[in-house]
């Protein structure tokens, strides 16, 4: 097939730091040519893919001080892409809903990963009048409060199987990898730690909108002696930090859609201590790949039975469930569906 995978500008695909929607659209559109697909990745100039690059921004918004406006180069790249879309079997958008309008009327068919939250009031109308779309969410807790979005399928994440790889956990300590802000609950994780008597090692992006909430909440807090912040790391790093602990800490206090570091963890055979919010309960296999949650209390309580956990098995259950080539193939199902019904096939192609 001839698929187009469109991501977002402000990162690289892959990020060469933190990011989540770029590292999935990376490993998506490599194991996709992989499959023998003749795949099209528009992205920023600094991207590294196997598929034919077609830059929309010398490179990542993010890392260039002259953008002041990331939306205007976006949209271009999304004009040239309309031009080309007959180019294409299908359209895979990675970049929220911009390119609704112009691919609704190119007459070719696209779909759309919505990687994000969808507990937005504005979101609301928006899928009420892109009806017609076809989304695909990224957990089934995701679309709770976007029912009437046009789903055509819940495809979880995957990672390439060796990408990362299993450690030993022998490092005694308990990772928070991912970003500094209110929803990710950093300061949850230092209580919890210090309640469990365990070290607490924290790689974190801070984003510039999370700089007062960083100074205000979480700084102070750094001082603790179990507390060690080693700020934003690399994906080269992530094998060690996360295969060397004891366990993952992922004390979200929000509807999280995914939570791409909950399955690098399992990956690196090392469990998840999550508090059930969004996603959770369906990435996590709770006794088995790590413990779901209810508050910090129990958090305590499941850290102190880490080394219950069979890390070979975590593994085993990251292999069977959350590789990219899995991914890739629940992907390619629904390109087939949406292929099929243009050129006359019934809409209930089976799945």
């Amino acid at each position: 097939m001839r698929i187009a995978q469109i991501a977002p500008l402000f990162e690289a695909v892959p990020p060469k730091l933190y990011g989540g929607t770029e590292r999935i659209v990376a490993y998506l559109t490599d194991e996709l040519v992989a499959m023998g697909h003749e795949v099209s990745l528009f992205a920023s100039g600094d991207s590294e893919t196997r598929a034919i690059l077609e830059a929309g921004s010398p490179r990542a918004l993010r890392l260039d001080p002259t953008i002041r406006d990331a939306v205007a180069p976006l949209i271009v790249m999304l004009e040239r892409l309309a031009l080309r879309a007959r180019d294409f079997d299908v359209i895979h958008l990675h970049c929220d809903y911009l390119a609704y309008p112009v691919l609704r009327r190119a007459g070719v068919p696209f779909l759309a990963t919505l990687h994000g939250r969808l507990d937005l009031p504005e979101l609301k109308p928006l899928y009420e009048t892109f009806s017609d779309v076809p989304v695909v969410s990224i957990s089934n807790a995701q679309r709770e409060p976007l029912p009437q979005a046009s789903y055509l399928a819940t495809v979880h994440h995957g990672l390439p199987e060796r990408l990362l790889l299993p450690g030993t956990g022998n490092g005694g300590y308990l990772a928070f990898l991912g970003r500094i802000s209110p929803e990710k609950a950093p300061d949850r994780a230092i209580r919890i730690a210090a309640r469990a008597g365990m070290r607490l090692k924290i790689a974190a992006k801070i984003d510039n909108a999370d700089r007062s909430y960083f100074k205000s909440e979480i700084e102070p807090l750094l001082a603790q002696p179990h507390v060690e912040f080693i700020g934003e790391i690399g994906e080269h790093q992530k094998a060690e930090f996360l295969g060397n602990a004891a366990g993952l800490l992922f004390p979200i206090a929000w509807p999280e859609p995914f939570g791409l570091v909950m399955i690098e963890a399992m990956a690196c055979g090392t469990p998840v201590i999550a508090i059930r919010s969004g996603s959770v309960a369906e990435v996590i296999d709770d006794g088995v790949t790590g413990f779901v949650v209810e508050d910090e209390t129990a958090a305590v309580s499941a850290a102190e039975s880490l080394d219950m956990l069979d890390r070979a098995e975590i593994r085993a259950v990251f292999e069977r469930r959350f590789t990219a080539r899995r991914m890739a193939e629940d992907y390619t199902r629904l390109y087939q569906r949406l292929t099929y019904r243009r050129a006359g096939g019934p809409s209930g192609l089976p799945r």
